[in-house]
């Protein structure tokens, strides 16, 4: 059964994504940003602070209320949906954190600002 997405799947996640590319801080450069699908619905989520601020790393704290589980008592998102998977949006197409990591070693000119 997959896990609930949390604050601490995401700190994991992000300390085994090793690839240049897979990384907020190493695609930024080339228009890539952090985001989340729901494979169930397939809509995909950008990633944003509390107050609706676009976020420049994965957060949980500014996705709707329909993919939220669980906040904590000040409000932050503690759990969300297990169907959703954190990776990037770049041109309106969702990236796996893996396919990002690819795309970037694969296309000629790119290069991480």
């Amino acid at each position: 059964m997959k896990r609930l997405m949390s604050p601490e799947v995401l700190k994991q996640e992000n300390d085994e994504a090793v690839a240049p590319g897979a990384r907020s801080e190493t695609n930024f450069g080339l228009k890539f940003r952090p985001a989340f699908l729901d494979y169930t619905t397939m809509a995909i989520y950008i990633s944003r602070f509390a107050d609706g601020g676009l976020a420049p790393f994965h957060i949980l704290d500014g996705l709707p209320d329909e993919v939220v589980v669980m906040r904590s008592p000040d409000g932050r998102v503690a759990r969300a949906k297990a169907t959703l998977v954190s990776g990037f949006e770049r041109g309106g197409f969702f990236y796996t954190r893996t396919a990002a990591a690819r795309a970037i070693s694969d296309w000629p000119s790119a290069t991480p600002a």
